[in-house]
């Protein structure tokens, strides 16, 4: 059986996977349902297979990226000094282009939001996204304003799924499964680095000057949150400035067993580096919180000689499908008051609005109307929705405590520094105080539309390929959410006033 899936059967093979692919897309199975079907029935469906080709052979997969150099700089080219005295702050959820679409509406939302000579686009410095709110987000940050005029017909109306193998009536398809996933880098990732960013990498991403962005994947043996951020790479001794920005965002996107891992590789041999000074502390504590303890134990684990080697990585909508937990973490190893802002930054700011847009559908079907029910797709699908929908409410919930402290912190150090420390990070205006500053945290979600274009929106599938018509109207609920948000709207005249 080692030779099933050969060089020499590959032709036979593939032709084989492209007549199923071909007659599957005229069967009643759409394929948006098979992807939620490949999502959630793999484990029982291998079972019958997995006596038959589990001799195939292993997949070598690719890494992108590169050891950091020691005459580098981890923040080099790293954008600094974003905050302004109103400041906006966003996390975009998971949802496939739903997800997508409904970010690029928030972003031509806050653009069409006038704030004195400007708009609220202006005041957006930080960002965080997972899964397809990465994709927008990640589009913006390299385009800019033109990108907003461009991302519906360049990107968000493009037929990612085209690409993809989703027949699960294919030999080749059940190969491909078991040994991790149906998709790889070429099916997905590729697609994005050659017809969407265009080789860019996140010096690229950083070399436009801001918003901040974190794109959030998750490493699937630790269970934990991993953002591309300079330290994470810094604790593989990896250069992510050179790292492909289609990679992250595929990564993030990654749905387990319909896409492969992405693949990460740690460098610990001869790494000048130091090692990030809250993880010793955080491991000899046994007190520490968990999340600081897991986040500790897997970062630490890169750079040990025997250590993994390598880190997979899956759409971060597993560990939080808000986005949030990567911003929770900073906060929580932050050596200072201010981290992830600047030192200038906690002196600047004053106001700062942090939009957390949730593109989530909630609960669906009909098996609650009826005693019968719900059978065992149906059941799997709710349980892990329940997980992932139970974690992101954990997450929000933290961050409303976590945004209060972080903004009590920044008082305390404010109103601590000294004349000539203040004078030099650009304070010491007349004006200014030390505890003149507000933290606000606004939910942009479906549930604040009417119910019945509420109902239109959620019934839009989690799949990389929609209509038009359910893009532009993902697109319309960010536009119409922003512009009736009373926070955004307070917001924007404070800052009109100021």
């Amino acid at each position: 059986m080692s030779n099933i899936i050969s060089p020499r059967n590959m032709p036979c093979i593939h032709k084989c996977d492209k007549l199923v692919r071909e007659c599957s897309s005229n069967s009643k199975w759409h394929r948006a349902a098979l992807l939620r079907v490949i999502r959630l029935s793999t484990a029982a469906l291998a079972i019958g297979w997995l006596v038959l080709l589990s001799g195939c052979a292993a997949v070598v997969r690719p890494t992108a990226n590169l050891p950091l150099n020691s005459d580098s700089s981890l923040t080099s080219g790293y954008p600094q000094d974003l905050a302004r005295d109103y400041t906006i702050g966003v996390a975009f959820s998971g949802g496939g282009l739903r997800a997508s679409a409904f970010a690029a509406g928030v972003l031509q939302g806050l653009a069409n939001t006038k704030a004195g000579e400007s708009d609220l686009l202006d005041a957006l410095a930080f960002m965080s996204s997972v899964s397809g709110g990465s994709l927008t987000a990640a589009y913006y940050v390299l385009n800019g304003r033109q990108g907003l005029i461009q991302i519906k017909d360049e990107v968000l109306m493009r037929d990612f799924e085209s690409h993809m193998n989703v027949s699960l009536a294919s030999p080749a398809n059940w190969a491909r499964l078991l040994q991790g996933g149906l998709n790889n880098r070429t099916n997905f990732a590729q697609v994005l680095d050659d017809d969407v960013f265009n080789h860019a990498r996140f010096a690229d991403l950083y070399s436009r000057g801001g918003p901040d962005l974190w794109i959030n994947a998750t490493d699937l043996y630790h269970r934990t949150s991993f953002p591309f951020i300079p330290g994470l790479f810094n604790a593989l001794c990896s250069d992510i400035r050179a790292y492909p920005v289609a990679d992250a965002v595929a990564a993030s996107m990654a749905v387990p067993v319909v896409f492969e891992p992405t693949v990460l590789r740690t460098f610990p041999e001869g790494c000048t580096s130091p090692e990030s000074a809250f993880i010793q502390p955080v491991l000899k504590n046994a007190s520490s919180p968990r999340l600081m303890r897991a986040m500790a134990e897997a970062m630490h684990s890169y750079r040990a000689p025997a250590g993994p080697g390598f880190v997979k990585l899956v759409d971060g909508g597993v560990t939080d499908n808000l986005g949030l937990s990567s911003i929770l973490v900073s906060r929580a190893v932050a050596s200072n008051a201010y981290s992830p802002m600047t030192a200038r930054d906690a002196v600047r700011i004053k106001k700062m609005l942090f939009l957390v847009v949730d593109a989530g559908r909630g609960p669906s079907g009909t098996w609650n109307r009826q005693l019968d029910g719900p059978g065992g797709i149906d059941s799997a699908m709710a349980a892990t929705d329940a997980a992932i929908d139970a974690a992101a409410r954990l997450a929000a919930d933290s961050f409303q405590l976590v945004m209060q402290k972080w903004r009590d912190d920044l008082v305390r150090h404010r109103c601590s520094l000294g004349k000539d420390e203040l004078v030099a990070l650009g304070g010491g205006a007349p004006t200014w105080r030390c505890d003149d500053v507000e933290f606000i945290v606004e939910l942009i979600s479906f549930q604040s539309l009417t119910p019945a274009m509420a109902a239109r929106v959620r019934a839009i599938e989690t799949r990389l390929k929609l209509p038009a018509h359910e893009i532009e109207l993902a697109m319309e609920a960010g536009r119409q959410l922003i512009a009736q948000s009373a926070a955004v709207r307070k917001f924007a005249q404070d800052a009109s006033e100021k």
